[in-house]
């Protein structure tokens, strides 16, 4: 699938400490329960040993996204801190369990649904970002990741032919034919479902004993033959041709490409995502609450002695630590933020955009082009890496926000394309090989620091790019990098809560507090955690 913008991202709009965990969960949830058509009675859950999520499920919304969606809620809906007592409310029988299963994604999620007639088993992976991937239905391996109409048709022995007749019945972009232990699926991925019309005239000559349909998750659909301009930043730049467009344009060039949309539909989906963030900010700065977290409100404080002249005089700088800190502690409170490029990192690219563009007088439709500048250097990461911190610790989340933040403080400030790009690069140098360490194993400390230093650091890189300062390494080259720092990264210190800060003494006090408060608050009631047995 060709990464898009708004689905991978500047995106997806939500509720939850972390997109990996909460959000890609969500929408794993969304396409299990339409593969059972919604009716279910006994859910089992099963997480790898070896993997993140025994750890951080239950922590950092793993369990809040799955069980919203579910429910078919979606990902800012207000009702999903509730979703298990919700679900349980439902009838339905839930078990959480760690298994030694050998799963070679760190996000790995093992379903399986049951009711009187029924039982499907999905295992999918959190790919970073809120993107996910199905890669197994029941017994067959398929790849779904949510972007297009899925309908799938059980079927024994005659899958072949059936795939060739509904070739010339329906429109598609693809006919696949799966198949395993002397049974066939045909799974069909279009621009919309396969008719009930369609489906009777096929059950006249084939034996059709199950059909499902798995409506789209993505906000950007997926279409056949599609292609686009150019997928990496030295492609981009042959792109131009010398014509030194903005980097916002050529973003729009893309976008337009890959989801098929007019330039005035491109700036207008990027314009909703900015007045979104505008109001998170205001909430934040106004005071959250939330009993389940590390950190309080603090920005309201800040807020005061910025205006009243009491801080030090850090320009725009001190803007932007406000905003920063406004949308972490939206976040945190379960209020809606958007994952830019993820939960944990959501505050830095908005954060220094939204604060730049006010210092200097600047409309939404500037503020929309910034952020379509940033996101156009995150789908060359999103392309060739990931945005996962279980995958590439902080430097895939934080790393990756600098780095798409500062080429847009740079297009903002009017900077060349070049000046755009060598921001970008300079940014993402200066934070390889930074780990994933989340105290109390909460999404908030130090990844407020954290979200504060990738917004400060765009900063600086977009001065010293407009100033003329040379990047040495190109952007492409940075990102392989980091793609490699990755690998030899000890799994501890990549968001599993198993080392850093998270295992410091405090740490781990904090930790037991927060559970003991949570059991004091509701032991007695019907939204007491399953237990993680194994």
């Amino acid at each position: 699938m060709l990464v898009s913008i708004f689905n991978d991202v500047v995106g997806p709009v939500m509720r939850g400490p972390s997109s990996s965990h909460c959000a890609a969960a969500l929408r794993i949830g969304r396409l299990a329960r339409d593969l059972m058509d919604g009716q279910f009675g006994d859910l089992l859950v099963e997480f790898d040993r070896n993997g993140s999520l025994p750890t951080t499920h239950e922590s950092q919304g793993s369990d809040m996204g799955l069980f919203g969606g579910l429910l078919g809620w979606d990902a800012d809906d207000e009702r999903l801190p509730g979703s298990l007592p919700t679900l349980r409310e439902r009838g339905v029988k839930i078990r959480i369990e760690t298994v030694d299963a050998g799963d070679p994604h760190p996000n790995t999620y093992r379903l399986t649904l049951r009711h009187a007639e029924e039982q499907h088993f999905v295992r999918a992976i959190s790919t970073g970002g809120g993107m996910m991937e199905v890669v197994d239905v029941d017994t067959f391996k398929v790849s779904m990741a949510g972007d297009c109409f899925e309908t799938l048709l059980w079927v024994r022995g005659e899958g072949r032919k059936l795939a060739r007749d509904l070739a010339t019945l329906v429109s598609a972009d693809a006919i696949l034919v799966h198949e395993a232990g002397g049974e066939q699926l045909v799974e069909v991925k279009a621009g919309e479902f396969v008719s009930e019309q369609t489906i009777a005239r096929l059950n006249e000559a084939f034996a059709i004993h199950a059909v499902r349909r798995l409506a789209p998750v993505l906000p950007v659909l997926s279409r056949k033959d599609t292609s686009v301009p150019f997928m990496t930043c030295a492609e981009m730049l042959a792109y131009d041709a010398g014509r030194n467009l903005p980097l916002w344009k050529l973003a729009v060039d893309y976008e337009r490409a890959r989801g098929g949309l007019t330039e005035a539909e491109v700036i207008a989906k990027m314009v909703d995502i900015v007045r979104i963030l505008r109001r998170s900010i205001a909430q934040g700065i106004t005071g959250t609450h939330y009993d389940d977290r590390v950190l309080g409100h603090q920005s309201g404080r800040f807020n005061d002695l910025m205006h009243a002249g009491r801080l030090l005089d850090g320009g725009a700088l001190n803007r932007i630590i406000l905003y920063v800190t406004a949308l972490m502690e939206v976040k945190s409170a379960m209020g809606v933020i958007v994952a830019a490029p993820t939960a944990g990192a959501c505050a830095a690219l908005p954060g220094a955009v939204l604060a730049i563009a006010e210092e200097r007088g600047l409309g939404e439709e500037e503020l929309a082009k910034a952020m379509l500048a940033g996101g156009i250097i995150g789908v060359f990461i999103a392309t060739r890496w990931t945005f996962a911190a279980e995958v590439g610790g902080c430097q895939a989340e934080g790393g990756s926000a600098a780095c798409m933040a500062a080429a847009a403080l740079v297009d903002l400030a009017g900077g060349t394309l070049g000046q755009s790009v060598a921001a970008a690069s300079m940014a993402f140098q200066s934070m390889l090989g930074l780990i994933c360490d989340p105290i109390a194993n909460r999404v908030e400390a130090p990844c407020l620091g954290k979200n504060v230093m990738a917004a400060s650091n765009a900063l600086a890189c977009a001065n010293m790019a407009l100033a003329g300062y040379d990047p040495v390494i190109p952007l492409d080259e940075v990102i392989e990098t980091a793609k490699r720092v990755a690998g030899q990264m000890p799994r501890e210190l990549r968001c599993t809560a198993l080392g850093g800060l998270s295992i410091t003494p405090t740490s781990q006090a904090i930790e037991l507090r927060l559970a003991e408060r949570k059991t004091a608050a509701c032991g007695d009631c019907s939204c007491r955690r399953p237990t993680t047995s194994g």
